[in-house]
């Protein structure tokens, strides 16, 4: 037997309908069966979309003042706060701390890395809304505070110019509200301030000295802060060009230099290879051939008939006798194309004389 189905419509729902139900269910038949249900049902309203106030409206200083973010939303229940900076949550530290439900941020101190988008997302468990973002009034700097130039060559606080040029000199800082600069130059007696401003024009063909020190001051109005910084101005008629090329005079003789050596070095194996392969392919062909291939000595009385003697002889000398156990000389056949210089050698040529006395009784 399947009970039939029991529910409960409120509407509208109000406040006042929050609370514990108890669903009981009868089943009756052979016997009563009976069984409930405890329910509670909470009622919540959505959330609005809150908005962020901070303290002081006018800003604070860096290491000096503290600021105070305040979130308020006019519509909600059981809300839940979370502060957000550049749209990640924001944890407690050493700076950061909270109010007991999370609606109120303070920063003490406030510094430079506390300036960002700040937002508050509160949220409830039927709906969330966040707020808009607000950057808070952080004055810091100057920081970071130095001095460049649209010409000349620069070498850590030194400026070197061609005698003529026309220089402009620009000093910038981190800062806010901005800096206010102004340019001192010193000399050997005096300090006198010369230009009010982030820039500064220098005509090298105007300055009586070839070499002059300036300062550049960075003031911000607002957190009393001061910076400066040194740097000196070299002029010269040498030109830039030549004064670069200066350092740079190393990096061609060096290559000059591999590149000789380079060159040296080929020479050198080129002549011990011609020297030495030949005599090593000479020998490796001789003490490849067999045994048959030469000519066994013979002893000569001198009345034997060498007529088939005569021919071209080659003589070839090895620096280490025993390292050819073969004969000092061989019959050198035209077509091995080796000539006696290839493998220092000496070529000889017996040629045959018949006295003249025999040739006539020839004829």
């Amino acid at each position: 037997m399947m009970p039939p189905n029991a529910s409960l419509l409120i509407n509208p729902l109000q406040f006042t309908d929050e609370g514990n139900y108890i669903v009981k269910v009868n089943i009756q038949g052979n016997g009563t069966l009976s069984a409930s249900q405890k329910i509670q049902v909470t009622v919540d309203d959505p959330v609005m979309k809150p908005m962020v106030q901070f303290h002081p409206a006018s800003g604070a200083v860096e290491y000096v003042g503290n600021i105070t973010l305040t979130c308020r939303v006019e519509g909600g229940t059981r809300l839940v706060y979370q502060w957000r900076k550049n749209g990640k949550p924001i944890n407690i530290n050493s700076s950061h701390s909270f109010s007991p439900q999370n609606h109120t941020l303070r920063i003490v101190p406030a510094t430079k890395e506390d300036i960002g988008n700040y937002t508050c997302l509160v949220s409830n468990p039927v709906s969330e809304m966040e707020s808009d973002i607000i950057i808070p009034t952080i004055y810091y700097g100057p920081y970071g505070l130095q001095v460049n130039s649209d010409k000349g060559l620069k070498v850590g606080e030194v400026f070197t110019v061609d005698l003529g040029e026309a220089v402009l000199f620009d000093c910038s800082a981190d800062s806010y509200p901005p800096n206010t600069y102004s340019w001192i130059r010193r000399s050997a007696n005096t300090t006198r301030v010369i230009k009010h401003g982030p820039r500064l024009e220098v005509a090298s063909d105007k300055v009586a000295q070839k070499t002059a020190d300036y300062v550049c001051c960075a003031y911000n109005n607002i957190t009393g802060r001061r910076d400066e910084t040194h740097f000196t101005v070299i002029i010269t008629s040498v030109g830039l060009e030549k004064l670069a090329q200066r350092g740079k005079s190393l990096s061609p003789l060096a290559s000059i230099t591999g590149i000789s050596l380079f060159f040296i070095i080929s020479m050198c194996l080129l002549f011990l290879w011609k020297k030495f392969q030949p005599y090593k392919a000479i020998r490796q062909k001789l003490e490849g051939r067999p045994e048959s291939e030469y000519r066994k000595a013979q002893s000569f009385s001198g009345h034997e008939d060498a007529l088939g003697d005569f021919g071209i002889y080659e003589f070839v000398a090895f620096p280490d006798a025993s390292a050819v156990p073969r004969m000092s000389s061989r019959s050198a056949p035209a077509s091995d194309g080796v000539t006696g210089q290839d493998f220092q050698g000496t070529i000889y040529e017996v040629i045959q004389h018949i006295p003249a006395q025999q040739q006539d009784d020839t004829e």
